[in-house]
Parts: structure tokens; sequence; C-alpha cells
């Protein structure tokens, strides 16, 4: 009788341990480390490194190759073991099978993200860790983005901070305009369904113009610090970079007129000079980034007067969040990478457009589509099968299961065959899946080529999101909703349909490079975002 109460005792405790071990800590409480996780806070949370696969002669990773066109994709930083095991494990036999059930993937896709969520809690701003506190799907949804972003502003306007300055005072007055403009019906150049409110935009851009200074430092070598790159899916950094550093209307030579601080450095040439292959780390990148910054705060008083909150950084690579987060933590962060889960900052970071420029000469090359009358494909996407979720598209919608939707892992090069641009100009939706990490440049693919994007990414905060009202030209589609993909799309009605690609061919503008910038196009839209975010923060 004493040996079954001991029994009984053995066995209550082992069941509480791995309770409390698969609650609190993923079951992994006794887990050997992972190979592919590192340390890159002062609270010793990890993040996941992909090493490298094999690279374009630009050292990017090559996404797909369709019929004579080569498109290059940030979410290919996995080696293909790596990838066979993702792979495996969705199939359970092996990369040639399909995902046998795929509904109960999705079914249990609330509880993934709510993992992910409370996994990564270190890293959330204070208001998702609350939201996230009484939701049930660990999906921040666009309205509440909204809400959260308008609690930032209030908060901030709360604290009534009094000027220490003459820019202080600029910034105060500007934002006392910003949220008593002008109220504005019509626009010759802004249609305003495409913004949450047109009139705030229109001021805000207008004294934008009118105001803004910013400071560029110019301590640092090349390659890491002022080398603009130009070409491939981290374009944007570049030619952000470029395009500012030739501004005379916004940059000042007197550190104490700016408004802005700006960190010139480029994070796809800080991986590529600095990482170590193999090596499953960041930690030399985080500290380069971090001796750049005592530096310029040992030479300069500007960074330790606000602990850098009027400095900014605009960086496109997968691994920027988790570079920037710890000693850049308090700087305004234009990411492409901008995912809620990885400590996206409703009213300090940015939401930055990942752009694919493939001959820097001609940005616009081959821009436009279609009339929505030609365009008989009701949905395509082609890819690689990076992370869990394009696996479960293809496996769905793949091998012309459905003549209606074209879902492509690589589009056939054979005579005849249509190729990656002449699809996405001739289809209605093309579909924007995440792969390893939340964006994807064929979110802006898709306006470039008229054509209305499906997002499917949770957690994905869309670029410009402070000003753009996305549901007025988007589609987004749960992860968990795959299933219900074609369903979702035909009960858009045709009116609503060409409504969004109308309105595709207006907010178009605000992402495209021109040799030279132009009046709300992409370069003047990221440094507005930015200036918003400062004017905000008074």
């Amino acid at each position: 009788m004493r040996l079954l109460r001991f029994a009984l005792v053995v066995f209550i405790l082992i069941t509480a341990f791995q309770f409390v071990n698969i609650r609190y800590f993923g079951g992994a409480m006794f887990s050997l480390p992972s190979q592919d996780k590192f340390p890159v806070s002062i609270h010793g949370s990890t993040e996941p490194v992909r090493p490298f696969s094999g690279s374009s002669e630009e050292g990017e990773e090559v996404d797909h190759v369709i019929g004579n066109d080569t498109f290059q994709s940030h979410d290919s930083f996995i080696d293909k073991e790596t990838e066979t095991e993702t792979l495996d494990s969705l199939t359970g036999t092996g990369t040639s099978s399909i995902v046998e059930d795929a509904d109960m993937a999705m079914a249990n896709e609330n509880t993934r993200n709510l993992e992910i969520l409370e996994s990564k809690s270190d890293n959330l701003s204070p208001d998702v860790k609350r939201l996230i506190n009484v939701s049930n799907s660990g999906v921040v949804s666009i309205t509440e983005m909204m809400s959260l972003l308008h609690q930032s502003r209030t908060s901030h306007a709360s604290l009534k901070l009094k000027p220490s300055s003459a820019v202080d005072q600029e910034l105060i007055h500007a934002r006392s305009q910003i949220e008593n403009p002008q109220m504005i019906v019509n626009h010759p150049l802004l249609h305003a369904p495409l913004y949450w409110n047109l009139s705030m935009f229109k001021t805000s851009y207008e004294l934008m113009e009118k105001k803004l200074k910013v400071y560029i430092y110019r301590e640092g070598k090349r390659p890491v610090l002022h080398k603009p790159v130009l070409k491939g899916i981290y374009a944007s950094e570049g030619w952000f970079m470029k395009q500012l550093s030739s501004s005379k209307t916004f940059v000042t030579k007197n550190p104490r007129k700016a408004h802005l601080f700006y960190l010139p450095f480029s994070s796809k040439m800080l991986e590529e000079t600095l990482y170590v292959p193999g090596s499953h780390s960041d930690k030399n990148l985080i500290e380069f980034l971090k001796s750049y910054l005592d530096m310029i705060s040992s030479k300069y008083t500007f960074w330790n007067k606000t602990g850098g909150s009027d400095h900014f950084l605009v960086a496109c690579h997968d691994w920027a969040p988790s570079e920037t987060r710890q000693y850049m933590a308090n700087c305004i962060r234009a990411l492409c990478n901008s995912d809620v889960s990885e400590g996206f900052v409703f009213g300090k970071d940015v939401a930055l457009p990942e752009t694919t420029i493939l001959v820097p000469r001609r940005p616009l090359r081959a821009l436009g589509g279609k009339p929505y009358s030609q365009r008989q494909i009701l949905a395509f996407f082609a890819g690689g099968m990076h992370g869990y979720l394009r696996p479960l598209l293809l496996q769905r919608w793949g091998g012309n299961k459905d003549p209606h939707m074209k879902i492509f892992s690589e589009i056939p090069k054979s005579r005849g065959k249509k190729s990656y641009m002449e699809y996405m100009k001739s289809s209605k939706y093309c579909i924007c899946p995440k792969g390893h990490e939340v964006n994807s440049p064929r979110v802006v693919e898709a306006l470039f080529y008229e054509c209305v994007p499906v997002i499917i990414s949770d957690n994905f905060v869309p670029p410009f999101f402070d000003v753009l009202n996305w549901e007025s030209f988007a589609v987004f589609v749960l992860e968990k909703d795959i299933p219900d993909l074609k369903n979702i799309l035909v009960s858009i009605t045709e009116e609503r349909y060409r409504e969004m690609q109308m309105r595709v061919k207006m907010v178009q503008k605000h992402f495209l490079w021109h040799s030279k910038p132009e009046k709300f196009d992409i370069f003047h839209m990221i440094l507005h975002s930015i200036w918003y975010n400062r004017v905000f923060q008074t």
C-alpha cells in the first residue's frame, strides 16, 4: 500500500512538472539549445538566425527562378538540410509528399501564434502585451494595430513636455497644426479613401517640406556606412540613403537646427561584411553598431541628450530588428521586417516598403499591368517554399488543382508560358504570403503591376501604416484561413474588386523610386513617416 502511495505521488509530481514545462517553457525547459539560436540581449533572449544557402553574384539569396527572370528574396536564409527537415515535419513523409492534413495545421494556428508572441514577450511593447493577454488568437488585427497607434499618440500627448529648444518649439507647433488641420474633401493627387485622415496627412506632409531638417553623421567608413546599395531586394535602404544624402532641401550641416539625426548604415552591408557563415550568431554585427554609437555619443552630445529618440535608421535586412533592439531601442527604426512579434513599436517605428530593384538606372522598368477586364486569372503566387505557410498554400492550390488559382513553387520554363511579371500583370489578385519573416517584396510588386495584393502574414505591419488605410486597396487573409482562400476572393464583388484595383493604381505613386525624388514618392513617404513619428513624440 505504501509503495502504491509512493508511485501515485511520483506520478502527480511528473504530471505537474510536464504541465509547467509545456505551459510556460514551450516544452523546452531541459531541451538542448538549437544550433541556430543565439543570445541577442542582456535578458538572454534568443532569436533564430538562418545560415546562408546559395547566393547570386550580388550575394543575395535566390527566391525563385521563373523563365528568364530571376527574382531574389529575403526569406531564403536557410540551408537545404534545414529546409528539408522543415518540410518533412509538415508532410511527415519527406519533401516529395504533400501535406496530408492542412486543415489540422490551420486549426492549430491560433495556438501557434499565441506561443510565438508569448515566447517573444520580452520584445513586445507594453500595449501589445496587454492586447495579447485578452486575445484568443495571438494575431493583432489591422483595427487593433490602429488602436495601438492611437494609444501611442495619446500617451505622448498626455506628457505635455515643455520645449527646451527652438527645435522642440517647432515640433510642438507642427503637432498642433497637424491635429487641427484645414479640412480637405478632394485633392487632385490624393484620393481620400486611401488614407486614415487625408487632412492630417496633407498638413503634415507640407510642414515636413517646409520645416524638416536632418543631420547626417559623417563619421564611419565604408562599406557598412555611407555606401548605398541600389540593387536587389534590400534596395529601399540604399535608395533612401543616396537620395537623402544628396538632398539640399532636408539636410542641414548644423546639428543644432536638426529635428532628426540619421544613422547612415546599411543593414545589408553590415551582414555581408561582418557575418561569419556558419556561426549562427550576429554578435559581432551588434557589437559593430554599439562601437559606432559609442563613437558618435562620445564626440557629440546629441545622442545622450535624448537617449537616441530623435535619431533614426532605415534598414531592410531580415535581421535588422534583432540587431538594433538592444542598443538602438529608442531610435525611430524604419524596418522592412515590421513584425509585431519582433518588437515593432507603434508610434515610434516605421514600416518600410521592401522594393526589388533589378536595374538601378531604370527603377520603373515594366511599371503597370493589364486593365481589370483583361485580368483572367483569379489569383497568382510563385516563390520558394520558405517557412511553414507556403507549402500549405501549394498543397491546397498548386499543381493546377484549380484553373483559376495559379500557385507555383517555380513557374515552368517551357516556351509560351507566362513569366512571373506577366502573371502579375494578368491576375486580379496577387498572393503575398509570409516566408521565414512577415515581409515580402511581393507586396510592393503587386502594387507595381497594379494587382490587388492579398496579404497572408499574421502580425505584419504594412508599409506606411501610420498614414495609409491598407484595407481600402488590399485583402488581408489570416494564415489559418488558407483553406478558404478562394471562397474569400470569390465572395468579393466585381464592383468592390474594381474599386480596390483603381485604388491600387492611385496608391502606386507612394511606392515608386525615381532617379530624382518626386512629390509623394517613396522617398518622401519614408521620410514623412519618420517625421510624423518624431512630431508625435513631442
